[in-house]
């Protein structure tokens, strides 16, 4: 099921997946480590077939992971996202183990869109920091109602502790100086990445859309990882905690 979109002939999807992924990776440079240890911790708490909701999925990053790692699993992604959703129908087109639903996880009835009621694994990755907390704290609420008993949430994302203004500003000065240099070597970034994604015939008139419901980019937060880890058992889940961490950013689990 592709929701409201159709893939379109003459694009080459994978290039695009490829072309995504290295400009995720210039922002982070740890992108495929995280990845390993979300699907670790799927793994060892919900097995190696679990139903998925890749959440906020962008161009279907992690369900990619997923299936390549545990080829029984099945994956639901959802994102209102056109263009990237577009890249990634294109992507998985024909393969039955993968569904995409166009839903704003802003709206209170998102999920009611949904194939599923229930899911073994809610994961997410660079997304919900788009996120105001109010919203992120509901959001948190209704991932409690799906994540079934025994079941598991991952997210991750920028998380900044604000009581460590020293670390942060070194860091950060330090992430960027990387960054830099990476530039000079050719690595594209977000706007130019979205410059060539307007120039394709394919993508043209789902980048456009995109850009009439998000702006350039939203305005969201980035709270602390014990933030998260407090709204999210406050939300019904019993553990939360860190389980992989760079110096910017968490790998946030909560178990139900």
């Amino acid at each position: 099921m592709t929701d409201s979109h159709t893939t379109t002939a003459g694009a080459d999807w994978q290039a695009w997946q490829e072309s995504w992924d290295r400009q995720q990776e210039w922002y982070m440079p740890d992108r495929e480590e995280r990845f390993r240890v979300m699907l670790d911790m799927v793994e060892a708490l919900v097995g190696t077939a679990p139903r998925v909701l890749d959440l906020a999925c962008g161009t279907g990053s992690i369900t990619a992971r997923l299936l390549d790692r545990f080829p029984e699993a099945t994956s639901t992604g959802v994102d209102l996202d056109p263009a990237l959703l577009a890249i990634a129908e294109g992507t998985f087109a024909g393969d039955e183990r993968v569904t995409f639903v166009t839903a704003d996880l802003k709206d209170p009835g998102w999920a009611t869109q949904l194939p599923h009621d229930s899911y073994d694994a809610v994961l997410t990755a660079t997304a919900l920091h788009w996120l105001h907390r109010e919203p992120l704290a509901d959001l948190y609420g209704h991932l409690a109602g799906l994540v079934r008993e025994g079941g598991v949430f991952m997210n991750a994302d920028h998380m900044i502790d604000e009581t460590t203004p020293r670390i942060n500003a070194a860091e950060r000065a330090q992430r960027h100086a990387h960054m830099d240099r990476a530039k000079e070597r050719g690595a594209l970034d977000w706007s130019e990445w979205w410059q060539l994604a307007a120039k394709d015939p394919v993508l043209a008139g789902p980048t456009a859309r995109r850009f009439e419901i998000y702006g350039e980019h939203a305005d969201g937060d980035m709270p602390s990882p014990a933030w998260h880890a407090r709204v999210l058992r406050e939300a019904g889940f019993a553990e939360a905690r860190p389980v992989w961490c760079s110096p910017s950013d968490t790998l946030l689990l909560a178990l139900k």
